[in-house]
């Protein structure tokens, strides 16, 4: 696996994962490769520093990638920063039910429990029943944190 800086032609920067450097030239030429932040399809490589460590360095890298959050572009877009008020706010105002998504909005929705705001898990099968019901959700773009670790 190699990781590459990327840029797009509004000069939104973002880093992708990619097989091999053939997989990524595949990949442009196919174009099958868009900007994160904006959906450009100009996407190109831009500049990277090599990553060099000292044993000391390496000792505390993992220690650092675990306080950081991961960001597409330095400084944060406008997009991020929105996203990432959205996470705080439903964190913040919502209930995390995890895996009794459906059944709790369903009791919820039957009146068999009373109201409340949650956010969890649902296949989408699960969720297509869900608004087949009549059952008001929104799908969150961003994986609830209790499901990251």
């Amino acid at each position: 696996m190699i990781r590459y800086a990327l840029k797009c032609e509004a000069g939104h920067g973002f880093d992708s994962w990619f097989q091999s450097a053939a997989a990524f030239d595949s990949l442009a030429r196919a174009g099958h490769l868009s900007c994160a932040v904006c959906g450009s399809g100009e996407v190109s490589k831009s500049l990277m520093a090599p990553r060099v460590t000292s044993s000391d360095s390496a000792a505390e890298a993992p220690k650092a990638a675990e306080k950081s959050v991961p960001v597409l572009s330095n400084p944060p877009s406008d997009v991020e920063k929105a996203l990432t008020a959205l996470r705080k706010k439903v964190e913040s105002t919502s209930d995390y039910v995890g895996k009794n998504f459906v059944r709790e909005a369903r009791d919820m929705h039957a009146g068999r429990i009373p109201e409340r705001a949650i956010y969890g898990e649902a296949r989408l099968d699960q969720a297509r029943a869900l608004v087949e019901e009549g059952v008001p959700l929104m799908p969150l773009p961003f994986k609830p944190k209790r499901q990251l670790s």
